[in-house]
Formats: structure tokens, sequence, C-alpha cells
């Protein structure tokens, strides 16, 4: 049904949360054999899945060896035990070692890890020795993020009744500044806010995203980008499968007018050591925008939050945790 969306070869497969680590070897069989028989697929230089840790069994490490992926997302979160309990998570600090030794073994060099920091209940020290667990392990690519309330969750809740503590913005600045220097002394670079990868080990897929690649979602809620609009589709598994059955693609679009793709240039752009590419925004957006541009630039610019270099613009280091505010400041509201 979308063959037609994608009209260059795939660069990148990514299997994503849920957990598709659940998938049997027939089922991922039958999505190999699909995706061959409808996309040209023999420059694909990436495929990832993600996997929790108590999923990755010898016998599961045994079978995912056997397929073309090639590279392993682990939800590793932390490796305390007390973190572990406070997110709510299925495997605990053990597993969680565990998992990357084993998938090491099977031939696996090329993984990742998600770590969160910023938690009621990591300390300084405790963040520090499992940014010191990952390098020990040596991990090439660390994803990590500040832990984030969602509504309606347990957190929410045991906040909420003051059983937990709440979120201390301080501590995961902190704790974020203790990342980049932890880690880019021990040779990652941060190639993105939230990403750190050793030389070759950048994510190519989500590399792709933050440089504007298109890209297509299979699945419920799975989202799709051209460059001009985005597409989302239904969240709900029932009624996804029963459109698919009936030959519906069931999804939402929005078409991204000038203003909107502007301000997701300069959101993503500032995020990443790519920057913001000056010479693509003044061949794409009009006068009015590049004037209200380079006027909010010169302030940044004054603040010592930015700086430019050749033809893009980044952010200063010790500005990178305020990236979404920076970025904020360069939005055109009409």
């Amino acid at each position: 049904m979308r063959k037609d969306e994608i009209n260059q070869p795939l660069e990148t497969i990514y299997f994503g949360g849920g957990t598709p680590s659940i998938l049997s070897e027939n089922e991922l069989e039958s999505i190999f054999n699909t995706i061959s028989k409808n996309y040209s697929t023999s420059q694909i230089k990436e495929i990832t899945l993600e996997a929790n840790p108590d999923d990755l069994t010898k016998e599961k490490l045994a079978f995912l060896k056997s397929t073309p992926i090639n590279r392993l997302s682990i939800g590793v979160q932390s490796f305390f035990e007390e973190d572990l309990r406070l997110m709510n998570r299925a495997h605990n600090a053990l597993e969680a070692e565990k998992s990357i030794k084993i998938a090491q073994d099977f031939g696996f060099d090329n993984i990742t890890i998600d770590l969160i920091y910023g938690s009621t209940t990591t300390t300084d020290d405790m963040w520090r020795k499992n940014l010191q667990k990952a390098i020990e392990l040596e991990v090439p690519h660390i994803s990590s993020y500040a832990l984030t309330v969602e509504e309606k969750t347990v957190l929410d809740h045991q906040i909420k009744k003051g059983e937990t503590k709440p979120i201390d913005d301080n501590r995961q600045n902190d704790q974020f500044q203790i990342l980049v220097d932890t880690l880019t002394s021990n040779n990652f670079i941060q190639y993105e806010i939230s990403n750190f990868g050793k030389e070759n080990h950048f994510s190519h897929h989500n590399s792709n995203y933050w440089k504007g690649v298109p890209y297509i979602g299979i699945g419920p809620s799975a989202h799709s980008y051209n460059g001009k609009q985005r597409a989302w589709n239904i969240a709900n598994n029932s009624k996804y499968i029963q459109s698919i059955q009936q030959n519906i693609f069931p999804h939402e679009i929005e078409v991204l007018n000038e203003l909107e793709q502007f301000n997701e240039m300069i959101m993503i752009g500032l995020r990443t050591i790519y920057g913001i590419d000056l010479n693509r925004l003044n061949s794409e957006f009009s006068p009015k925008l590049i004037q209200y541009f380079n006027q909010e630039i010169e302030k940044l610019l004054q603040e010592n939050l930015i700086e430019k270099q050749a033809n893009k613009i980044i952010l200063k280091p010790e500005a990178k945790f305020f990236a979404d505010g920076i970025a904020s400041r360069l939005f055109y509201v009409d």
C-alpha cells in the first residue's frame, strides 16, 4: 500500500518501541521479505532493534544474530535498583549489565543504551557510576535523557500524593553537565543534545531524522515525514488492523507551512553538531523570515549562547542544556 512513498533506496530500518524484541523468527522474516519485495535495500547501512534487557536471553540473541539486524538499542535506564524501581522497569540492575555482555558475546558490537538522569533517586555519585559502568562495558553509543513525569503515570501519582519528591531542575542541570564532561573526556562525541557516540558509531537513522531525510512509519501510532508534510498512524491496534484488512491506510496528515518548516529547522539544527545550515536557510525561506532570524541571532551572539562556524550556527557547549529555550527565541510567531 505504501511502497511508492519512498522512491529512493532505503538507508536504515528501525524497529522501535513498544517491545519489538518479542517478535518471533517467522514474524521478523516475514517483515524483512516484505521490505525487500517493495523497496531497494542494497544501500542499507543500519538495522536497529529496540530491546528490554530482560528480553535478551542467549536464545533470543542467537536468533537475532541470524537476522539482518546489526544494531541493538537496549533500554537500560540505570544500573541501580532504586532507579529502576522508581521508573517501574521490569528488569533489574544485574539483567541490565548482563544483557550488554551477552549481546557482545554474540557479536553485537554496535550497541546503544538509554540512560536516565535527574531522578529523585539518582545522586550525582550514582550518576557518575552509571556512566562509568557504560564506559567500562565499552558501549559505543549512549542516548541519555532527563527524567520527565508524564501525567497519570504511577510516578506522577506518587509525587502528587507526596510519596516521592518532585523533579529538581538544578539536579538535572548538574547531572547533564556531568554527562557531557564524563563522556566527552572518554572520546564520545555529543552529536545531538541527548546522543553521544564514538567515532563511526553515530546513529544513521536518527541523524537522518535531524537532517530532514524522508522516512515512513509502519504500524499503529508510527510517524512519517516527507519534507513537506507529517503523517501519523492511528494508535488503536484493532482499528489499525481492521483498516489495513480493508485496504485503507488509517492515518492523519499535517501539511507544514513555511513558518512551521522554518521553526522545525531551527529547533532540530540547534540540537545537533550539524547546526543551522545558513545556505539552506537563505535559499528556502522568505526575506521576512531571514531578516527576523538575523536580528535574533545577533542578540544570541552578544549573549555568548551561540557561535557561527563557516556557514552554520551552533550552540555554545555551556548553553546546550537550554537548547529548547534558545530555539524558542528564534521561532517566528505570525
